[in-house]
Formats: structure tokens, sequence, C-alpha cells
């Protein structure tokens, strides 16, 4: 392998813009698909049908499609029906969405948990419903889920690439463009795979870390 290290010097600027851009979408998808999967969560277990079967069919129907598709419907496709956005408002709004359908069943699993005693509690001491999820139930049900949450950032991170379909560069659309302009691809490229294990593995890391704290 011809490996030139005059291309990896080259490559950093490229490399950095490209990291800011991943790690923008990484945090704005991550901060929608946070909230709105536990909203979708908490909708789910309203008691009126007319509630409950739209969002089950939308959930199901964004968990069920690809990304790569979602992302393409709301960069193409929209701006057809008269609503545009920015490439990278579509590729975060689609990360975030996308899933948003995952966190909701993370919530869920965290809310179900949550032992039937602290429910009872909550009614003897005549808690408002409201007042009874956000001090009672949500702290016990989040802090059940934030490993499984993690897990999911990490697989935003990964899916971040596909941004680049819609004209985002971040890290892997920046190496395409230094490619096609310096004519080298092994170097951007295996600068970028060691990027996404770096980032990975420090963020498994921290996850691990604030699991055993929320243990205690």
């Amino acid at each position: 392998m011809n490996w030139d290290w005059s291309a990896v010097g080259d490559f950093m600027p490229y490399f950095w813009d490209g990291l800011l851009v991943t790690l923008q979408a990484l945090a704005l998808g991550s901060l929608i698909s946070f909230s709105l999967g536990l909203v979708w969560a908490l909708l789910m277990r309203t008691p009126t049908r007319w509630v409950q079967w739209p969002v089950g069919v939308v959930t199901e129907f964004v968990r069920n499609t690809p990304l790569l598709v979602q992302l393409f419907f709301l960069f193409y496709v929209l701006p057809e029906w008269g609503l545009t956005m920015s490439a990278m408002a579509t590729g975060t709004l689609a990360i975030g969405l996308h899933y948003s359908t995952y966190t909701m069943q993370v919530y869920r699993a965290g809310i179900e948990a949550v032992p039937a005693g602290q429910w009872e509690a909550a009614t003897a001491l005549n808690l408002p419903r409201v007042r009874t999820w956000r001090a009672v139930i949500l702290p016990q049900a989040v802090r059940r889920v934030v490993p499984a949450l993690g897990n999911y950032v990490i697989s935003m991170l990964k899916d971040t690439p596909l941004l680049m379909t819609v004209t985002v560069l971040e890290m892997l659309g920046r190496a395409r463009l230094f490619s096609q302009e310096h004519f080298r691809f092994t170097e951007p490229v295996t600068v970028i795979g060691v990027a996404f294990i770096v980032i990975s593995s420090l963020a498994s890391v921290l996850l691990r870390t604030l699991e055993r704290r929320l243990v205690r």
C-alpha cells in the first residue's frame, strides 16, 4: 500500500470541518430522538384509542422503512409540496425521527419497569398526574434506560455518513471531497475509519461510567 503521510496532513483541515458537522448532526439528532421518543411513549400510554392508533401506525412505518429512504423523502419530495429545509436540518430531523421510534420502546420498557408500588404511593398521596410523572415515574424510568439510550447514540453516529447523500459534508463527505480533489483515497478513508472507532470507544467508556454512577 502506497501510504503518503503528507496526504494525511493535507486532509486534516477537511477532517476537522467534517468532524464538527458530524458532532453537530449527532447532538441535534440525539436531542430530537430522545425528546420525540419520550413523547411517543407517553402518547402510547394514553387510554384513548384515537391517540394510540395513529401514533402506533406512524412509529411502525418510520421504524420499518430505511433511514436512507426517509432522508431522500424529506430532502427531495417535501420541497415539491412547498416544505423546504436546509440539508443539515433535513439530515438531523431524519436521524432524530427515525431513532425516536426506537427510543420510544426504550422509554416504554423503563416506565413499565417502575414498581407498581410507586404508582400506588403517588395515588395515596393524591399527587396530580403531571407531578406523578415528573417527580416520581420519569426520574426512575430514565435512570433505568440511560445505557440503552446511549447505545442508540453510537448507532446514530455510525449512520451520520448517510447525510452525505443529501449534500451534508460530514466526515465521510469531506473525505470523498478530498479524494476527488487530490486523487488519494486510502489516507482519508483510513483516517475516517479510525475516527469513528475512537469516538465510539470514548462514548462507550462514558456510558459505562454513567451507568455505574446511576446504579449507586
